[in-house]
């Protein structure tokens, strides 16, 4: 038997060729056809119409086809040349981009594909004068000749444009691309006035470059030199949006070419540019602020169409791609503002590298948001400035796809490959793909093939590593260049007048520089403006909490609310035991639990008209099946909210929103960030289904959450729910590091607490709404405690109470103590029920529940109740090198009393966070309990 051996190539005979093919287009046409009659008949081409209405007598016993009943044979040659001509269009259609000419540089020669031969298909050179009846082409007449469909054929699919669509399977999604590609033969029809507005963008663009190269020598601002048709690709993209009905666009990119958006397509003056490259007064922003290359930017701007447009451009890291899911985030959150429900009025822009596109996984995570209804936004605009190269690297080390937008394929909608040497196929391109995106609301790809004439930044050397590239790139004119040229040998602009236009913008620039060299204040990056101005960043202490209290009878209303379901639904019979037992808490004859009282909390919030949006990994049931914010029919699967039903008039309380999330972290973390940069007034939260995997998104944490404030003066109020605790469920399922996050605080960045009852984690959620005051808010939330019989609130306290940020005790005799504990969330009830067991009175057990901002008057007005203590013991059941221990260590330094000493409890130090065995974590415990509760030394 013949070994069988996966990679092996099989060599055919060219008739074999020719026939694999024929038969391969002509199944695969037959496919496309039969399914688009299916969803639209009308949309059916002549040619299979005919075979459809021919019916079962349209195959004979011989298996010959018969074309609309007059029983052609498909082995006649003559009949058959439409059926062969159809398998070319249909090759043309999947391979023409192959032959495209998409590279300005020359370097990669289009390698093609036999099926765009017509001898693959039986086509001679005899057959091209012929006409054909039956294929389908459009923008040719009915009974075109095979010479004039190849050559229409060519114009559409080889020339500056390489179209993939053939990989969207949904018929009526292709044909309506590939409609619009034939039809207009791929070009863009411009007015003379149009073609000199694109000429004068690409002026813009490369004058403003070339004009910082020489003022600034060897300053990075990241060139856009080589791509400068983004500079036109966006204008125009933001007008024929503006004729569709976009008011707002939200653009994310990276430094690339950053600069050149701000000055010219949203209205920043080159004045305040050349005053960042003169970085004056640089005493005023020791230790925050960024560079300009990160900087973003909104503005209100006119376009030629006389329509008014917000544009923003988003802050960003240089971590690329992680801006992706924060700008999909704040366009949704800008359409649920406006109540844009058919995602139509505010457009995502977002541009790419061609290195980081294929590399970032962040890509991946951001394209599959884009259909979910958690996420979806109506569509993105992807543009990838495809430089053919990323920093050193050539693609065939980092991508192992012929093009870096294959891994978008998975997103079914057309990509549009373009010569950026081409600035009017360029433009073609982006009206296609705006037309198909306002069509389907979905995705769309444009990768705009250009080249980078510097290095990675303007003082690097890209003759080290790409000598033949740059050879190349120092011999090629600009775009703005010879598309001078060319409206000249067209005979629209005479290349006088482009170059006036040149001098014109220089001598622009040199005024604006003029200005920024004379100015004797650093540009102040302006934030706080539009629906952010009654809230306010800034200090702790600047701010009084809030009051957060809610009456009896309207805790006992949503109550009711909450654990009512409508006639005739049947929820799973725990799930009706579950709302019988939240029924008697509401009735105060039970402890509130923490399912409860987030409940409650929600409700409240929903009540006074605020937007409460929950998102994570299982949030609508809970990871440990205690929210159940959405109930499930046990007969129907029917779903019911009861949070979307307070009121018998759902437009009477907030919108509530819950949605379980795809499984990432990253992009979903990212998306809520960014919902909630554009609506501060809502409570928008982001669960982790542990708090262990937090990590996986920790490019938002340390590049937006806890330093945007210091960066670029941007405020955010989402809230992380975090399940953290030492309950024996291994290294994975214990800790949510919070290290991590009392490390990066400073500044009163962020808000890290562990609350330690249903009480404070009610007044914790509300006021986060409630206050002005608007920093990211990180909830160590719990796990075991949210079953402990100990761990319950009564309705009191949440009618009176509010959030205490250290947490005293009452329960002992403070003249007796001698010993006073201090610790954060669980492990306090651990502590409780041992110094029980111990009969121990002479300890006091009290709780710091807001790491940070650390309240250090509170905590020691809470101690000095204890006059008599003489050690300090600072608990943690995390090991000693993680939790809160090293934060906490110097702050209770710096305030403990004359004659109190300190020392701390934990596990050891370790590099895993928890042990995988359940009996040493027994153990362990054990230990713990013993180390806190050791006899004193005096």
């Amino acid at each position: 038997m013949r070994e069988s051996r996966p990679c092996e190539h099989i060599q055919m005979e060219a008739s074999d060729l020719k026939l694999v093919g024929l038969l391969g287009a002509n199944l695969r046409y037959l496919d496309e056809q039969y399914e688009l009659q299916q969803k639209s008949p009308s949309a059916v081409e002549p040619s299979f119409a005919a075979l459809l209405d021919s019916g079962d007598a349209a195959f004979s016993d011989e298996g010959t086809a018969q074309v609309g009943g007059t029983g052609t044979s498909l082995g006649d040659q003559g009949e058959t040349l439409p059926y062969r001509v159809q398998n070319l269009v249909a090759a043309y259609r999947r391979y023409g981009h192959l032959a495209a000419q998409m590279d300005p540089l020359g370097l990669a020669v289009p390698e093609g594909s036999p099926a765009l031969d017509p001898a693959t298909h039986g086509i001679s050179d005899a057959d091209l004068a012929k006409p054909v009846r039956g294929v389908a082409v459009a923008g040719l007449p009915a009974g075109s000749t095979v010479g004039a469909i190849l050559s229409h054929l060519r114009a559409v699919y080889c020339q500056s444009i390489g179209a993939e669509v053939t990989h969207v399977d949904d018929p009526v999604r292709r044909k309506f691309m590939l409609d619009r590609l034939e039809g207009r033969a791929n070009r863009f029809a411009q007015s003379r006035d149009e073609q000199i507005h694109i000429l004068k963008r690409l002026g813009d663009a490369e004058v403003l470059e070339q004009f910082l190269h020489t003022k600034y020598v060897g300053a990075k601002r990241f060139s856009l030199e080589g791509g400068q048709t983004l500079i036109p690709l966006l204008d125009y993209m933001f007008q024929l949006s503006g004729a569709r009905g976009v008011s707002q666009i939200v653009i994310g990119m990276a430094h690339r070419g950053r600069l050149n958006v701000l000055a010219n397509l949203l209205g920043k003056s080159p004045r305040q540019l050349f005053a960042e490259f003169e970085d004056i007064q640089a005493e005023t922003v020791m230790g925050s602020g960024d560079v300009k290359y990160h900087m973003g930017y909104s503005t209100d701007v006119v376009n030629r169409n006389g329509q008014s447009q917000h544009l923003s451009l988003a802050f960003n890291p240089s971590h690329l791609e992680a801006v992706n899911p924060v700008v999909v985030g704040r366009v949704r959150a800008k359409q649920q503002r406006i109540s844009d429900d058919k995602r139509c009025s505010v457009l995502g822009v977002l541009v790419h590298g061609d290195a980081a596109f294929a590399g970032q996984g962040l890509v991946t995570e951001t394209l599959s948001l884009s259909g979910l209804p958690a996420y979806c936004t109506g569509g993105t605009f992807h543009v990838i400035v495809n430089n053919q190269i990323g920093f050193t690297t050539d693609p065939s080390d980092s991508r192992c796809t012929r093009y870096c937008t294959d891994i978008a394929k998975l997103l079914q909608t057309p990509i549009l490959h373009v010569n950026g040497h081409d600035p009017e196929a360029v433009i073609h391109a982006v009206e296609l793909l705006l037309e198909y995106q306002h069509e389907f609301g979905c995705d769309v790809i444009l990768d705009m093939v250009c080249y980078r004439r510097y290095g990675h930044n303007e003082s690097d050397e890209p003759g080290f590593t790409q000598p033949l590239m740059y050879q190349r790139i120092e011999k090629l004119s600009s775009v703005r260049s010879l598309y001078a040229q060319s409206l000249a040998n067209r005979s629209v602009l005479p290349i006088a007048e482009a170059d006036a236009m040149v001098q014109r913008k220089q001598a622009e620039l040199e005024l604006e520089l003029a200005a920024a060299k004379s100015a004797v204040q650093r540009p102040v990056v302006n934030a706080g403006d539009g629906v952010w101005r009654p809230y306010r960043g800034g200090a702790d202490a600047s701010v009084e909490d809030a009051d957060t209290r809610v009456a009896m009878d309207t805790l006992a209303l949503l109550a009711e609310r909450l654990s009512t379901v409508p006639s005739g639904f049947s929820p799973h019979p725990k799930i009706e035991r579950l709302l019988h037992q939240r029924a008697a808490m509401g009735r105060g004859e039970h402890g509130l639990d923490w399912g409860m009282a987030e409940q409650l909390a929600f409700g409240s919030l929903l009540l006074e008209g605020v937007m409460v949006r929950l998102t994570g990994q299982d949030s609508r049931r809970g990871t440990f099946s205690q929210r159940h914010a959405v109930l499930t029919s046990y007969k129907t699967g029917e779903r019911y909210t009861p949070l979307c039903n307070l009121t018998s008039d759902p437009t009477k309380q907030g919108v509530f929103q819950v949605y379980d999330s795809l499984l990432s972290e990253a992009a979903v973390l990212g998306f809520e960030y960014g919902f909630s940069l554009d609506y501060p007034d809502a409570l928008v939260l982001w669960e982790a289904q542990f708090g262990d995997f937090v990590n996986g998104a920790q490019v938002i944490i340390d590049q937006f959450i806890s330093s945007a404030e210091d960066k670029w003066r941007r405020l955010s109020g989402l809230t992380m729910l975090l399940p953290h605790g030492y309950e024996g469920q291994g290294p994975e399922h214990s800790s949510a590091r919070f290290e991590r996050f009392l490390q990066l605080c400073a500044e009163d960045n962020l808000q890290v607490v562990y609350p330690t009852s249903p009480a404070q984690y009610f007044h914790l959620l509300r006021r986060q709404v409630k206050r002005p005051w608007r920093k990211p808010l990180v909830v160590m939330s719990p796990k075991s405690l949210l079953r402990h019989p100990a761990a319950t609130s009564t309705l009191a306290e949440l009618s009176e109470g509010q959030f205490q940020c250290v947490i005293g005790d009452s329960s002992v005799d403070a003249k007796a103590v001698t010993r006073v504990m201090l610790c954060t969330g669980k492990v306090y009830y651990d502590l409780v029920e041992e110094r029980k067991r111990r009969g121990d009175t002479q300890t006091a057990l009290c709780r710091i529940e807001q790491l940070y901002p650390f309240r250090a008057s509170e905590l020691v007005q809470v101690l000095s109740k204890f006059a008599g203590a003489r050690e300090l013991v600072w608990v943690q059941e995390e090991p000693a090198n993680m939790g809160a221990q090293s934060f906490v260590a110097p702050r209770l330094t710096a305030i403990l009393p004359a004659g109190v000493t300190l020392r701390c409890a934990s596990r050891v130090e370790s590099a895993s966070p928890a042990t995988g065995s359940y009996k040493a974590h027994v153990l362990e415990h054990k230990k713990l309990m013993e180390e806190a509760f050791a006899t004193l030394s005096h």
